[in-house]
């Protein structure tokens, strides 16, 4: 199979579909692997290193879309819509639920869309999505205690505090992957954490993990406005797979908060869960809404670009392989959790809650498994 690594294109996005250990491994396999000329250069891994492993470099995106399955970090961009073609494998992350027009651009282009967020395992966690959501969550805390600063619209407070003076209060809604990295790095700074979460096994989790570290509180409309009223910094870390965020924290929440506050809602790569959380980018990437500083970048494993290729081509690259090997219709059939990974497939939406979302009928993944 041609596979084709672009050179990514979102604002301040510098992660790349594969390595060169993955492009050595696709070429032992009989692959042929176009990489777009510097796809991999701001992190560390130059052309003449994908070279050695395999690769072929190319000077354009025109040339590596020409591939049978282009294998990315992000979503397409405007730009890269005219490159798609009918029955091309995009394997990528893809948030297709609040993204109607984006959608829409792949139906209309027929593509075989696999979104990294969707695929799961056998134990239904979610292993694609699971590294980028390790690193957000501790992200969400480094960028949250920069937005505290009074010089970017924070209160001044301390995440840690000093003798004599308490910590900042951290409220983090959400107890899975994100939530829990959130909280660690969050007790590791020394300030004041609670989890809200609505599943009493993963709170009973959470408490024998963390101990009298961490607060463990059951998510109910109520609980949350309380928690979020007196917190210093909300990190929204809710995830239902494949589906727009809930929206739990109301409009109303965020104008009872303090002067200074911080929402960083990790959630904004599906809609948000905050009625008042809108996409940003590295470029500019807070803004204030009601004394509230919100940080709500979409992208934001992208920030330490070069841990989140390693982490998640280390995740990809079986799945990858899978396709490459076998074609998308086997490898989908073998595998009923990468089967959960088909978003779209030749013009149909293929997602049940993608679907939902975006207002497109769904179609079953399994009826495009059959030769």
């Amino acid at each position: 199979m041609l596979i084709g690594i672009p050179k990514e294109i979102k604002n301040h996005e510098y992660r790349v579909g594969a390595t060169p250990d993955s492009v050595y491994l696709f070429v032992k396999e009989g692959h042929t692997v176009y990489v777009q000329m510097g796809a991999g250069v701001r992190i560390g891994f130059s052309d003449e290193m994908y070279k050695a492993a395999g690769g072929t470099i190319v000077p354009t995106a025109e040339k590596v879309y020409e591939a049978e399955m282009v294998l990315k970090v992000k979503e397409p961009q405007t730009s890269e819509y005219p490159l798609l073609r009918e029955g091309q494998i995009l394997f990528c992350f893809l948030h297709l639920a609040p993204e109607r027009g984006l959608t829409t651009h792949l139906v209309a282009k027929k593509v075989v869309g696999i979104a990294f967020e969707t695929v799961s395992d056998p134990q239904g966690r979610l292993p694609l999505l699971t590294p980028m959501s390790e690193v957000a969550g501790k992200i969400a805390i480094q960028v949250g205690a920069t937005a505290l600063q009074m010089v970017h619209g924070g209160k001044g407070v301390l995440l840690g505090g000093v003798p004599g003076v308490a910590p900042a209060k951290i409220t983090v809604i959400g107890g899975g992957v994100v939530g829990t990295q959130a909280a660690r790095v969050a007790i590791g700074m020394g300030a004041e954490v609670a989890i809200l979460e609505k599943r009493l096994s993963r709170l009973r989790e959470l408490d024998d993990f963390f101990g009298c570290q961490l607060t463990t509180l059951y998510a109910t409309p109520r609980s949350i406005e309380e928690a979020v009223l007196t917190s210093d910094m909300v990190v929204g870390a809710v995830l239902v797979p494949g589906k727009l965020a809930p929206k739990l924290i109301t409009e109303q929440m965020v104008k009872k908060m303090s002067q200074g506050s911080v929402i960083v809602d990790v959630a904004i790569d599906q809609g948000g869960c905050s009625e008042t959380s809108r996409v940003t980018n590295f470029s500019d990437p807070t803004y204030i809404m009601h004394q509230v500083v919100h940080y709500c970048v979409a992208n934001m494993p992208g920030g330490c670009a070069r841990t989140s290729t390693q982490a998640l081509t280390n995740a990809v690259l079986p799945y990858a392989l899978s396709i490459a090997n076998l074609g998308y219709k086997k490898a989908l059939k073998a595998d009923q959790g990468l089967l959960e990974g088909l978003n779209v497939c030749l013009g149909h939406v293929t997602h049940q809650h993608v679907a939902e979302g975006t207002g497109f009928a769904h179609t079953p993944a399994a009826e495009f498994i059959h030769e």
